[in-house]
């Protein structure tokens, strides 16, 4: 199960790398490459999932990833209809940094119907934007208002009430394509202080930036804008993850 991977990383003060896959972005006749380079480099994940969806084609790109590869893939959806049971698990989002009803109970009443007959792992996920130095498309299609970049204790309040309201995770994201990723000062004290696995995405476009955010505590580093792209990144990507793992555990 993938959230007992996660958990696993979290016990073992490990980080793991996953490479976020926009269908909007991506042909399905490219993900069986994606699907190898993934492999070669040892990416733990494929998350799946975009703001928009118009292309209406996730699930052909799922297969065609999986006909190459046994990497779990994860749902990262931006809507309802993005719920495919293709996939191994979903990432069933709450928005805990917004106060947009709709994106806190609204999306979840009308999902659950599909969600639980979906037969998806389903990880509940408390999921926090902060201030990337640019409206991202997360930002303006959610509605909402982001965290200040420089607010680490509002950042930790608010993965704490995640935590306590019983969410399996925690996601904070600077966004598809932020100029300003979020910052190992954010991601230290949010990792020191919860008991659950953390995710982090948004911005991150050097091997060096996934290093210094595993070192800072963050148990998964998305990537997506970047691997779009220079593909090649992923290697060296994934490889800063592993290098921070052998560090620990030298």
């Amino acid at each position: 199960m993938v959230l007992k991977q996660l958990q696993a990383l979290k016990a073992q003060h490990k980080s793991g790398f996953a490479v976020l896959a926009d269908p909007d972005k991506i042909a399905p006749a490219d993900m069986q490459h994606l699907a190898r380079l993934c492999n070669n480099a040892g990416v733990n994940y494929l998350f799946m999932g975009g703001s928009l969806l118009m292309a209406h084609q996730m699930e052909l790109c799922i297969q065609r990833f999986k006909s190459e590869s046994d990497i779990p893939v994860v749902l990262f959806p931006g809507s309802p209809a993005q719920v495919t049971p293709y996939a191994d698990a979903l990432l069933y989002l709450t928005l805990i940094s917004g106060r947009n009803p709709d994106l806190l109970i609204g999306q979840h009443v009308a999902s659950a119907p599909q969600v639980k007959a979906s037969g998806l792992e389903i990880i509940s996920t408390g999921y926090i934007i902060v201030d990337g130095g640019n409206q991202t498309a997360v930002s303006y299609m959610s509605n909402t208002t982001p965290i200040p970049w420089d607010k680490p204790e509002i950042v930790l309040c608010t993965a704490w009430a995640g935590e306590l309201q019983g969410k399996h995770v925690i996601y904070i994201d600077a966004g598809s394509g932020a100029r300003r990723p979020v910052s190992e000062q954010i991601i230290e004290k949010v990792s020191a202080n919860i008991d659950i696995p953390l995710i982090v995405g948004g911005g991150i476009s050097t091997p060096d930036k996934v290093y210094e955010n595993c070192r800072a505590g963050a148990n998964i580093i998305v990537v997506g804008n970047a691997i779009e792209r220079d593909p090649m990144l992923i290697r060296d990507m994934a490889q800063a993850a592993q290098a921070m793992n052998a560090h620990r555990t030298a």
